[in-house]
C-alpha cells in the first residue's frame, strides 16, 4: 500500500511533460503536510521503480508494433502464397500487358509490316438457321478465326506460353477488316459479353476469333422446284486492303472449313461443304482476294408430296368418275367436273403463294397445270357427248315428229304419234332383242316406203346412242393411260 501511495504521488512528478507551474501545487501541498525532507534512500527506491516501469512499458509497445513483421518472418503456407500471387497479379495485370504488348505505343490504324505476312482464315460452322426461297437468302452462325503476325505484340516469355484476352483489347490493336459480300444482316453475339477472343503468342503470332450470325443472299434457280438442288456460298473479303496490301488464304487448306455433325434443316439435305478462293476486280481499286464457303442443299421431296402432289393426283382421279355416270345425269356430271376445277385452282393459288415469284416456269407449275388440264378435259368430254346427242337428235326430228324422234333416240325404233304414244319407252338400257322385235312388228303392218323410213330411223338412233357410249368408254381407258405416261416422263426428267 505504501508503494502504491508513493508511486501515485511520484508519477506526476516524474512526468517530463509536466511544467514547473504544474509541479508547484504538489510542492506546496507536500510542504503543508510535512516540512520534513525526503530521505535519499526513498528517492533511490522510487527511481528504481520508475526505471523498471518505463522499461516494461517500452517492451509492451514494441510487442504491439512489430506484430506484422513478426508474422511475416514466419514462412507462409502454399495456399497463402497462391492467394498473395493472385492478388499481386490482379493489381499489376493491366499495367503488365500494356507494357509487354506495347499497346500504348501502337497505332491501331496501321498494320505492322504493311504489305507483309498474309492473313489466314478458318471457319467453324455452328448452324444454318434458315433458308428462305421467297427472299432468296440464308442465315448462318459460325466461328470466324483470323491468323496473322504482328511483331509489335511480341513479348518475352520463359515458358513460351500465349496470353488470351477478351474484346476490350481489340480496339487498341490492328485487326483485319473482313466483311461479307452480299450480306443483308450480320451481328456479333454479345451474351453474356461480346463473343470475341484474342490470343497473342510470344513471337507476335495472333489468333482472333469471333462468333457471328450472317444473313446473306443465295442466288437460287427454281426451274426444278421442288425437285431442285441449290448451291449457296458465303463470301469473305477485305474491305480496304487489295491484294498488294493484304492476302487472304485458307489457313489449313480444305480442312479450314469444319461443321458440326448435328446440323440439319427441315426442307433440305446438306450434301456438301467446301472452301475455295479467288480474285475479284473493282475498277476503282483493283484486285482483291476473296474466300468462299460453299455448300450444296438438296430439297426434301416428301415435304411437297403430301400437301401438293398427292391431292392433285386424287383430284384428277376423281374427275374420271364422271365417265361412269349416266350421260342423262346432267347435274351430277356437271357439278362433279366444276368442283374438281375449283379444287385444282385452289391448290394452284396455295402453291403460288408459298413459292418465289419468278418469271420462268417451275417444275411444280408444270405438274399442276397439266393435272388441271386433265380435269378440264374431263368436263369438256361430257360437254362433247351431250352436244353430239343433241345435234343428232335435232337432225332426226326434221324427218320424224318430235315425239317419235325422242322415243327413237332412246329405244332405236320409230313410234307413231297417234297409235304408239302411250307405249313409248325412254330406257337406254333396253335389250337389243326386244327393240328389234318391236321394230319388226311395226314394219310388218305398214306399207313398203314407211317400212324403209322406220328401218332407217331405227338404225340412225342406235348409231347415235352407240357413239355416245363409245366416247365415254374410250375416255375411261385413254385418260388414265395418258396421265400415267405423263407422270413417268415427269418424274424421270426432274428427279
Amino acid at each position: 500500500m505504501l508503494c502504491q501511495f508513493r508511486l501515485k504521488n511520484l508519477l506526476p512528478l516524474l512526468d517530463p511533460k509536466r511544467s514547473q507551474k504544474d509541479l508547484k501545487p504538489y510542492r506546496e501541498e507536500e510542504g503543508s503536510k510535512d516540512s520534513e525532507v525526503i530521505p535519499a534512500s526513498q528517492l533511490v527506491f522510487f527511481t528504481c521503480i520508475w526505471i523498471t516501469l518505463m522499461s516494461n512499458a517500452c517492451a509492451a509497445g514494441e510487442i504491439k508494433k512489430p506484430h506484422r513483421r513478426c508474422f511475416s518472418s514466419v514462412k507462409p503456407t502454399r495456399k497463402q502464397e497462391t492467394r498473395m500471387r493472385k492478388d499481386d497479379s490482379a493489381k499489376v495485370w493491366p499495367l503488365k500487358y500494356k507494357q509487354l504488348l506495347h499497346v500504348e505505343d501502337q497505332n491501331s490504324a496501321v498494320r505492322s509490316g504493311f504489305g507483309g505476312s498474309p492473313v489466314g482464315i478458318d471457319v467453324q460452322v455452328e448452324s444454318i438457321d434458315s433458308i428462305s426461297e421467297v427472299n432468296m437468302d440464308f442465315t448462318m452462325t459460325f466461328y470466324l478465326r483470323h491468323y496473322w503476325k504482328d511483331e509489335r505484340l511480341a513479348f518475352p516469355s520463359k515458358t513460351n506460353k500465349s496470353m488470351t484476352f477478351d474484346h476490350r483489347l481489340i480496339k487498341k490493336i490492328w485487326v483485319p477488316d473482313i466483311f461479307f459480300v452480299h450480306s443483308k444482316r450480320s451481328f456479333i453475339h454479345d451474351t453474356t459479353v461480346e463473343n470475341i477472343m484474342l490470343c497473342v503468342h510470344p513471337d507476335g503470332n495472333v489468333l482472333f476469333s469471333v462468333r457471328i450470325t450472317v444473313t446473306a443472299m443465295c442466288f437460287m434457280d427454281f426451274s426444278r422446284f421442288p425437285l431442285d438442288t441449290q448451291n449457296c456460298s458465303l463470301e469473305l473479303e477485305s474491305y480496304a486492303y487489295n491484294e498488294e496490301d493484304l492476302m487472304l488464304y485458307w489457313k489449313h487448306g480444305n480442312k479450314s472449313l469444319n461443321t458440326d455433325q448435328h446440323i440439319s434443316l427441315s426442307q433440305f439435305f446438306i450434301e456438301e461443304f467446301g472452301a475455295s478462293s479467288g480474285f475479284v476486280f473493282y475498277s476503282s481499286t483493283g484486285w482483291y482476294h476473296r474466300l468462299f464457303v460453299n455448300f450444296v442443299l438438296r430439297r426434301h421431296i416428301f415435304f411437297f408430296v403430301l400437301p401438293t402432289y398427292f391431292p392433285t393426283v386424287l383430284m384428277v382421279m376423281l374427275s374420271w368418275v364422271s365417265f361412269w355416270v349416266d350421260q342423262r345425269a346432267v347435274p351430277a356430271r356437271v357439278s362433279l367436273g366444276i368442283t374438281m376445277v375449283l379444287t385444282m385452282s385452289t391448290i394452284l393459288s396455295g402453291v403460288c403463294a408459298s413459292t418465289p415469284q419468278v418469271s420462268y416456269v417451275k417444275a411444280v407449275d408444270v405438274y399442276l397445270w397439266v393435272s388441271s388440264l386433265f380435269v378440264f378435259l374431263s368436263v369438256l368430254e361430257y360437254a362433247a357427248v351431250n352436244y353430239l346427242t343433241t345435234v343428232k337428235t335435232g337432225k332426226i326430228s326434221g324427218m320424224y315428229s318430235i315425239d317419235a324422234a325422242q322415243a327413237m333416240a332412246f329405244d332405236g325404233c320409230y313410234h307413231d304419234s297417234t297409235t304408239d304414244t302411250d307405249q313409248t319407252s325412254f330406257s337406254l338400257h333396253s335389250e337389243e332383242d326386244s327393240m328389234q322385235e318391236r321394230c319388226t312388228g311395226n314394219l310388218s303392218t305398214d306399207s313398203p316406203p314407211i317400212k324403209r323410213r322406220k328401218l332407217l330411223g331405227g338404225q340412225v338412233g342406235r348409231i347415235i346412242l352407240e357413239n355416245n357410249h363409245v366416247i365415254d368408254t374410250y375416255s375411261r381407258i385413254l385418260f388414265p393411260i395418258v396421265y400415267i405416261t405423263f407422270n413417268l416422263f415427269y418424274w424421270s426428267i426432274y428427279v
